[in-house]
């Protein structure tokens, strides 16, 4: 299965190219293009209503958009319960207070959407392709960040983790305080690497993640970058080119999107300044013509026609 992410400055049409990739693509493959986007349009660029459920528009072509906030949800719930049976030893401790508090945590919206990608990237097996619509660069670039910088966290919690354990052997034994006439009862603390169930999880989770990083940086995984012939586009483009560079992620094509004949000098000049940004990578025009205002299905059929198969 290949899977394409399309990324952008809020307003340059990324769900449009997106939509109309899928659809052209879908006429040799089973496709299915999800969006990632809270203000998400892709219901409408269709004519139809989509949700999380999915929305089929042919036997080829489904639809998809993503709740964040229950997403949020669900994940903030998830992560709690297993923070809880980790550390119900420290229930003394009252830790509820902790748990009520990590919705407003900063990265919550950004793990829930990485959570998602990971759940159709693992579940979707009836397709061929996957695209993903993204948000605006920012958190774009944050959520796709993720996997790596999680793995660098995990590795240095994974070794704080074994040198504890390593530390138990000076321990030996814990006894609780006991009572007038009552046997003693001797209590065991785990400092056997494979009897600790929180570095068990650190490694599961290091497994996950070297997983799903193997992907994004995979041969299988395309990000396309689109943009406007204008200066403002032109600058955020260049600040994620640059990130996903930095990330080792594979932007593999940049979209000039809404080329006019004004405005054609301009957007040449984005175009060179874009390549050096990302040198090698190729560049494709989509005209902004009358045909935006004739109806959404000559929209789609023109684009369709100007990008061309290139996945």
């Amino acid at each position: 299965m290949k899977f394409l992410f399309f990324t952008g400055k809020g307003g340059v049409g990324k769900s449009t190219i997106a939509a109309a990739w899928g659809r052209q693509i879908s006429r040799r493959a089973r496709v299915l293009v999800q969006s990632l986007d809270p203000a998400h349009n892709l219901g409408d660029i269709f004519g139809v209503t989509a949700d999380s459920g999915g929305k089929k528009i042919s036997d080829t072509l489904t639809i998809q958009e993503v709740d964040l906030k229950k997403l949020s949800r669900e994940y903030l719930e998830r992560e709690t319960r297993v923070l809880g049976e980790t550390y119900r030893y420290l229930q003394v401790l009252n830790l509820d207070d902790y748990f009520s508090v990590l919705k407003y945590s900063p990265g919550i919206e950004e793990y829930a959407l990485l959570t998602s990608i990971e759940r159709t990237l693992n579940a979707q097996t009836g397709f061929d392709y996957v695209i993903f619509d993204t948000p605006p660069t920012g958190l774009t670039l944050r959520f796709l960040a993720l996997p790596s910088v999680t793995l660098t966290w995990i590795d240095r919690l994974i070794r704080i983790r074994e040198t504890i354990l390593e530390k138990r052997y000076t321990i030996g034994k814990i006894r609780r305080p006991m009572k007038a006439g009552e046997t003693p009862v001797e209590e065991r603390l785990a400092y056997d690497p494979g009897e600790d169930a929180i570095l068990e999880r650190l490694r599961a989770l290091r497994e996950n993640y070297n997983r799903l990083n193997g992907l994004l940086r995979g041969a299988d995984c395309s990000v396309v970058l689109v943009f406007n012939p204008d200066l403002l586009s032109l600058q955020e483009s260049c600040r994620l080119a640059e990130g996903l560079a930095e990330l080792h992620l594979p932007l593999r094509l940049l979209v000039n999107n809404k080329v006019t004949e004004r405005n054609r000098e301009m957007a040449e000049r984005v175009e060179q300044a874009l390549q050096k940004a990302a040198p090698g990578v190729p560049v494709e025009r989509v005209p902004l013509s009358e045909a935006l205002y004739e109806g959404r299905e000559t929209v789609l059929y023109r684009i369709d026609n100007d990008i061309g198969e290139r996945f």
